[in-house]
């Protein structure tokens, strides 16, 4: 993907909340071509401009893969401590032991 085609996907997967501005996305793509997770694909040259085409290189699979599976492990950890949070929040029925009122 070229990098404007990955500022319009990075909007649409979070519906909007986060918008990379140019400098900021090619100064990353830049960091993590050095860094060896991201590849030039290919470049073209459209209406007289050079376009870039990247990818994830192995590297970057590797590292967004375990990344991801991290990220997965917090979410687990936190929705099972709200959840904790939410069941000591309920409030508590008395009972009545042997009909007694």
């Amino acid at each position: 993907m070229h990098g404007y085609g990955l500022i319009g996907e990075v909007a649409a997967l979070s519906d909007n909340r986060v918008s990379l501005r140019p400098g900021t996305l090619y100064g990353a793509l830049d960091r993590l071509v050095d860094a060896g997770l991201v590849e030039v694909d290919r470049e073209e040259v459209v209406d007289g401009r050079l376009r870039r085409y990247y990818r994830l290189s192995p590297a970057g699979e590797t590292a967004l893969s375990t990344e991801t599976e991290r990220l997965r492990r917090n979410v687990d950890a936190a929705t099972a401590r709200l959840s904790k949070r939410t069941r000591a929040a309920l409030p508590v029925t008395p009972r009545t032991a042997g009909g007694l009122a």
